[in-house]
């Protein structure tokens, strides 16, 4: 379903059915990103598989992993939600993962473990693999010469987990708004078929210099600024952490990264430097500097 159906809404009815049966211990909740596992309350799959998301380094696992098979082997039931944004070398490693945790034969999808995805299509795609809709029959026409790379191979055979699912229910109903114009903006959108009536809607939301007398005033001071890049985002946080602390007549405070290699601090000055200096992007969103008011 489309956003706004009631998805994360049955995720939570879902858990709140295994807490009052108490039978928490058969579900795991999964998903792609950070913000999506916090939303369901549960961890990243990037977590689960042990590595982080720009890591090649997969998790080592081998029969008789009793930490993995302790995990795993009251879970009957694993929800993975924004399915958008899982690809299929993703889950080819968290299939491979619970099937030797669960001591079945590897050619049982999941291990058995009976698996629910939530999400949209329609929505953002994995980064740097191939969605779970690829349809390799296309370019298999193209490629008939080449040899599959072992990557290619365990992508079909994750596409040919998804091509198993059994049941498919499409929530319609949209409980996020009642607005029947913007509704009809937001479905042509989804299909890239949005018109110049689409447009004009959208520019009755643009806040115009003769609407808005300063940004310092209530309530644009507190609104929330949308930028493309992180480097930005966290100039802008600083600049906030500052001016807050001047409006209350404190002095913020500066957390800074302790960083280590091989379990040594790192004591070069410039080195230092240079990481704290690094965009959070590449340290898997732990800032070096962090102000606190």
């Amino acid at each position: 379903g489309c956003g706004g159906t009631g998805k994360s809404q049955l995720i939570r009815a879902l858990t709140k059915y295994f807490l009052v049966t108490k039978r928490m211990q058969m579900m795991k909740k999964l998903a792609p990103t950070g913000i999506a596992a916090a939303e369901i309350d549960g961890m990243t799959i990037h977590s689960f598989l042990g590595e982080q998301r720009n890591s090649r380094k997969p998790r080592t696992i081998k029969q008789g992993d009793s930490k993995l098979e302790k995990e795993w082997r009251p879970v009957e039931y694993l929800l993975i939600d924004e399915m958008s944004m899982v690809g299929l070398t993703l889950l080819a490693k968290l299939n491979r993962i619970i099937s030797t945790a669960k001591h079945v034969d590897p050619q049982v999808p999941f291990g058995g473990v009976n698996v629910i995805f939530f999400g949209d299509y329609l929505q953002y795609r994995p980064v740097f693999d191939a969605p779970l809709h690829t349809d390799f029959t296309l370019s298999s026409k193209s490629k008939s010469c080449k040899l599959p790379t072992e990557k290619e191979i365990q992508q079909r055979v994750a596409r040919s987990l998804i091509l198993q699912i059994n049941c498919v229910v499409k929530l319609t109903q949209q409980m996020r708004t009642e607005d029947s114009r913007y509704l009809q903006l937001l479905e042509r959108l989804r299909h890239g078929q949005c018109n110049y009536d689409d447009y004009e809607l959208l520019l009755t939301r643009v806040v115009g210099q003769p609407s808005v007398d300063s940004l310092c005033d209530s309530p644009w001071n507190k609104a929330p600024i949308l930028v493309f890049r992180n480097e930005v985002r966290t100039q802008l946080n600083n600049k906030a952490a500052i001016h807050n602390a001047a409006q209350l007549g404190r002095v913020p405070m500066v957390c800074v990264a302790q960083d280590t290699c091989n379990e040594k601090p790192i004591e070069d000055p410039v080195l230092i430097k240079k990481l704290l200096e690094l965009s959070d992007s590449k340290t898997e969103h732990l800032p070096g500097l962090l102000p606190f008011v």
